[in-house]
């Protein structure tokens, strides 16, 4: 028997309200209205779009009257996810949009923390200076939300950090979104700050992760034969080195018209995460899906999003919506026969998906309602989103990171 229902106390609770009222006094009435009846929560996530950026110093003072909850976390972003008074979950787009969510785990151990930008622990250092410097012990820990402010500088550190010091942890968020107002863009109990913020979950509950990067390979995969920090010269296939635009060149060749004409607008590269050989090993290394900066015409180098090292394999990639609706589709019944049923899902996606990706509205929440129809969603558009791939924490782009809030039978 769970221990909520031994001890008759109230049982777990996933509330979540959408407001796109364009006063940010009328969105925390409509939203507050629909939460009303929601009682305490041990857990608030709030999302709001940049379209309340200049007033965000007032939203959490406005909540807190009217909702109470032991911890508050939260964002402003290019856009927010959350589930209507109809149950309805929407992705508002460019938008005014409010999205919050009570969240009551019996049996859960939540603990917020907060990190100042430039104050990371060494990574040379003790495993143990991580816990200390988040107020965290790692071996109490089944979880992780994790949202950054777009000043924050080394976030790539700090990921490798938090793997570092809390390995084995699941660890989803994202970057908070740029606006112009004169303050950072992160939610903390009663203020407004910057750095990276985040919220551990132990306990009788945890996190389980979908990340769906919405891409598929096309081509051979390669190796790198040389390269300069980001930027690609040389790429072997078998006993043929050429150029990445020689490589290219010969990709495109084999494509289909409609996948020719996909690749002037959704042309990617996929890096492996590991270096082992393809002949070793029946299934293809997970990539990691990067942006292509750039082409040198004099020499044909590319310009990739991600540091490179010889020897990595590559592979390049197309994205279009069928394929990640296909991809996130698969992730997600996976997830499924395997794992627990959520009592919440946690969207962190990028801006370049929802109607641009899709061309229709509510893409990827659609996806997860016909795997999951009546679960509350709520969430954020990132600059960046931030999700396990291949035993490590990444930084990712035009990718949608999922959190799924589980229980953890004893």
């Amino acid at each position: 028997m769970l221990p909520w229902l031994m001890r008759g106390t109230p049982g777990p609770l996933a509330r979540t309200s959408l407001s796109c009222r364009p006063s940010l006094e009328e969105a925390v009435r409509e939203v507050c209205g629909a939460l009303a009846d929601a009682g305490e929560g041990d857990l608030a996530l709030v999302f709001a779009s940049s379209s309340y950026a200049s007033d965000l110093p007032r939203l959490l003072p406005l909540l807190r009257r009217q909702l109470k909850a032991r911890c508050w976390l939260g964002a402003v972003g290019g856009g927010v996810v959350g589930t209507d008074r109809d149950g309805q979950a929407h992705e508002v787009e460019q938008l005014p949009g409010l999205s919050v969510t009570l969240l009551r785990l019996p049996g859960a151990e939540l603990t917020p923390f907060r990190l100042a930008s430039g104050q990371l622990p060494d990574l040379d250092g003790p495993h143990a200076a991580w816990g200390e410097a988040l107020g965290l012990d790692p071996q109490r820990l089944t979880g992780m939300v994790l949202l950054v402010d777009p000043g924050f500088s080394g976030v790539n550190d700090l990921l490798a950090g938090l793997d570092y010091g809390f390995p084995g942890v699941t660890k989803v968020g994202g970057l908070a979104g740029v606006h112009s107002a004169p303050h950072d863009s992160l939610l903390w109990d009663q203020e407004v700050c910057g750095g990276a913020v985040g919220v551990a979950f132990g306990g009788a509950w945890g996190i389980e992760p979908v990340v769906a990067q919405g891409c598929r390979p096309i081509g051979p995969v390669f190796e790198v034969e040389q390269a300069q920090r980001n930027v690609l010269l040389e790429l072997r296939q078998g006993d043929q080195v050429n150029s990445p635009i020689l490589a290219l060149q010969g990709v495109i060749e084999g494509l289909s018209p409609q996948d020719r004409d996909l690749i002037r607008q959704a042309l990617f590269v996929g890096l492996a995460r590991s270096s082992f050989s393809l002949q070793a090993s029946a299934e293809a290394p997970p990539f990691l899906v990067r942006n292509l900066m750039g082409i040198d015409p004099r020499n044909g180098a590319m310009a990739i999003g991600d540091q490179l090292r010889v020897g990595q394999q590559l592979q390049f990639q197309l994205r279009d919506g069928d394929t990640s609706r296909q991809e996130l589709r698969q992730l997600l019944e996976q997830r499924e026969r395997q794992g627990e049923a959520p009592l919440l899902g946690l969207l962190f996606a990028c801006l370049g998906r929802g109607r641009s990706l899709y061309g229709v509205a509510d893409g990827d929440v659609n996806v997860c309602r016909a795997v999951h129809p009546a679960l509350p969603l709520a969430g954020l558009f990132c600059n960046g989103e931030i999700g396990p791939v291949a035993g490590s924490t990444q930084l990712h782009g035009y990718t949608a990171s999922w959190g799924f809030v589980v229980p953890r039978p004893a």
